[in-house]
């Protein structure tokens, strides 16, 4: 199952611009306009991540997040403010307050679907070890170790990078760009149809598990169980 994105704002545009663009990024996304429908909805679903405006009509952001962050429930959620307000005390304060990321108004939908993706997977990094796919598959963040039906297989550095990427985000569907960029960034040099020749290797190795790689034709692969 993809992320749930959980946006707070009051303007009714930008909720509608974050949210498509999260849902066509494969997130799940709820927006709410005040803070008491987002309690609502949080007392009956825990969100993955937060995007958090600061001028709601019924509570200020800030508060919002000193709350989340001291409840033992959500003090784990990242949070993302996302403010008019763009001043350098401003983001200093968000930030001290616990929030993972802070993004000023007006704002590059693309770029805050790349600080998205990127919290959330510096979430997982830090606080899963172990990542099991089904039954069949085990990658080891902390080792860099992949195991197939408990047999352990030998990844490139590349290889395993490529393995990781899609499995912190199963189901979600990389473009070729994309696993490039996680790579190598702005110093790729290489490619995009490297990428195949890497992940037909990593397939090779993975023996029965290799199914789990599904290439999604002229856009490129997600990891599915």
């Amino acid at each position: 199952m993809s992320n749930l994105i959980a946006i707070v704002d009051d303007e009714p545009d930008i909720l509608e611009v974050v949210t498509v663009n999260l849902e066509r990024s494969g997130f799940q996304a709820k927006g709410f306009q005040n803070a008491k429908g987002f309690y609502n909805f949080i007392n009956k679903k825990k969100p993955d991540l937060i995007i958090l405006d600061l001028m709601l009509p019924d509570e200020d952001g800030l508060e919002i997040c000193k709350k989340l962050k001291r409840m033992d429930d959500f003090s784990d959620v990242p949070i993302i403010i996302l403010s008019a307000k763009d001043t350098e005390s401003d983001r200093v304060i968000g930030l001290e307050l616990g929030a993972d990321d802070y993004i000023t108004k007006p704002f590059s939908p693309r770029e805050m679907v790349a600080r998205v993706k990127a919290v959330l997977r510096r979430k997982t990094e830090k606080g899963e070890k172990k990542l099991e796919v089904g039954d069949m598959l085990t990658v080891d963040l902390e080792k860099y170790e992949t195991y197939v039906r408990g047999e352990r297989v030998e990844l490139t550095t590349t290889e395993f990078k490529i393995l990781k990427l899609l499995a912190t985000k199963r189901g979600i569907v990389f473009s070729r760009d994309q696993i490039l960029d996680y790579l190598w960034g702005d110093e790729k040099i290489v490619i995009d149809r490297t990428i195949d020749m890497h992940v037909k290797n990593l397939r090779k190795k993975l023996g029965t598990a290799a199914m789990l790689i599904k290439s999604i034709r002229g856009i490129g692969y997600k990891l599915e169980v």
